[in-house]
């Protein structure tokens, strides 16, 4: 098979592709299946490492393909293992072999890293491709909003943090108290005990309530236009 009939079977519009999206949808979410269990049994690892030496043949495959994808000659190839779905891959399949050493193999960090093996998805779903689009196309905006909310959690915590000193110890517990009011979650944990604070609590929340609700229209806008084009 040649390199641009192997190109096309990942990044093509026609039935081979989208067998094979489908195919590697069922075999990621097989390979999830052992970090719901806090010990597998020896055959679902078994599974899980036959799924990864395809995942290992699917990103050599794409690596050897990248010129067709990215369209930079020669450095396509120098630049495909940087970009952001090649390192997911990446990261997918490294957790596998540094869990084989036994010194690393109780590592809770190298179970969230094959968690990411989730996010391969992406490539294979239309609709989280519209939704990283939309993302994409209303970068600006969503910026804007970034650093509005950044702003009203670091100005939040810095009052609430100078009027509550002994609510809140540290600055970080401050902040933790505005990104949970921010996102109108409201654990209890920390919460103001003095008059002031509250007031400050409760314009807070106000605040909040807008800055949340301003990304959720601009993605809705973003994912109209992505429809309709």
């Amino acid at each position: 098979m040649n390199r641009e009939k192997l190109y096309n079977i990942f990044e093509g519009e026609g039935g081979q592709a989208l067998q094979y999206g489908r195919i590697m949808s069922v075999l990621i979410v097989v390979s999830l299946l052992p970090l719901c269990l806090k010990e597998p049994p020896s055959w679902l690892l078994v599974i899980e490492w036959a799924c990864v030496a395809i995942f290992i043949v699917d990103y050599l495959a794409r690596w050897v393909t990248a010129d067709f994808k990215l369209q930079r000659g020669a450095l396509s190839f120098l630049i495909y293992p940087f970009t952001l779905m090649a390192i997911i891959d990446l990261v997918s399949i490294l957790p596998a072999f540094i869990a084989l050493n036994p010194a690393f193999r109780t590592l809770r960090i190298l179970r969230l890293l094959r968690v990411l093996r989730a996010f391969k998805l992406v490539r294979y779903s239309k609709g989280a491709n519209a939704i990283i689009h939309a993302f994409v196309k209303q970068k600006s905006a969503l910026s804007v909003v970034v650093v509005l909310a950044l702003g009203y959690v670091l100005l939040s915590a810095l009052i609430i943090f100078n009027v509550e000193p002994d609510t809140f110890p540290s600055f970080f517990e401050a902040v933790y108290w505005a990104v949970v009011s921010l996102t109108t979650v409201g654990y209890g944990d920390l919460y103001p005990s003095t008059e002031i604070g509250r007031f400050v609590a409760m314009v807070s929340a106000f605040v909040g309530i807008a800055i949340v609700a301003l990304p959720a229209g601009i993605i809705t806008a973003g994912l109209l236009e992505e429809i309709s084009d």
